[in-house]
């Protein structure tokens, strides 16, 4: 059974003028699958609504099975930025999903501690978020979003902010974690070697109203090569990827 399914979605703000329409996609167990499109495109329009913040005007979003159409609460999404409370420490915002959910503190803080070894963040749970590099945010900041979903995590263009060293470092690191943790994952990028480096399939989003104009299925196995960003496969997923969008 699909994790995810999106199911023929359409959406307007102003109830006449869609911004997107005929959406539909589908997220299977432990995958990785990829929005790719232009700005303005209504990637991000999609995301409020598989997280339950907006109701679209048609359509469902399912999740293993069950119809969360409109509810919030259901689908950890992870912004562009970390939105790390500076004021808070590193386990207190790992914490917090479980707290606004009414877990006691004590019980918050035990529930997340395994998992800092695992997200490659050991020793850094009693400091605050200005003293962690951007990297390191972001490791915090993808597992607070775990802690709020174990099951499905939308991440809109969550290493865009990040050098090119870095992005490369924490691509590596976060395959690795997605595949020992299972978690299935839905993200946006703008970026189209980020799109082929990390996915299992990749959607084209584009139009006016956005639309899924083609799905892209990378058959590289996993984990992929150091130097898959290099080859001739790699190259000739790029060129076709950008052909479509054009």
């Amino acid at each position: 059974m699909d994790k995810l399914i999106v199911d023929n979605v359409a959406f307007s703000y102003d109830g006449k003028t869609n911004v997107i329409e005929n959406i539909n996609i589908s997220l299977h167990e432990g995958e990785l699958v990829c929005l790719l499109g232009v700005s303005g495109g209504g990637k991000t329009t999609l995301f409020n609504i598989i997280s339950g913040l907006n109701r679209p005007q048609s359509g469902r979003i399912l999740l293993e099975g069950y119809d969360i159409t409109g509810t919030p609460g259901k689908i950890s999404y992870m912004l562009q930025k970390d939105l790390l409370l500076p004021y808070r420490t590193i386990e207190a915002n790992v914490a917090l999903p479980l707290l606004l959910k009414g877990t006691k503190k004590s019980d918050a803080l035990k529930k997340v501690a395994p998992y800092f070894a695992e997200f490659g963040l050991e020793g850094t749970q009693k400091k605050f978020p200005a003293e962690l590099s951007g990297g390191m945010r972001q490791r915090a900041a993808l597992l607070r979003t775990y802690m709020c979903s174990s099951s499905v995590a939308l991440l809109d263009e969550p290493f865009s902010a990040l050098d090119t060293l870095t992005k490369s470092e924490l691509h590596r690191w976060f395959l690795g974690v997605m595949d020992k943790i299972n978690l299935s994952t839905l993200f946006i990028t703008h970026d189209i070697d980020e799109a082929i480096l990390l996915s299992d399939r990749i959607y084209l989003l584009g139009g006016k109203p956005g639309t899924i104009t083609d799905e892209i299925v990378i058959r590289e196995p996993k984990p992929r090569r150091a130097d898959f960003n290099l080859t001739d496969t790699f190259l000739q997923y790029k060129r076709d990827i950008i052909k479509r969008l054009q």
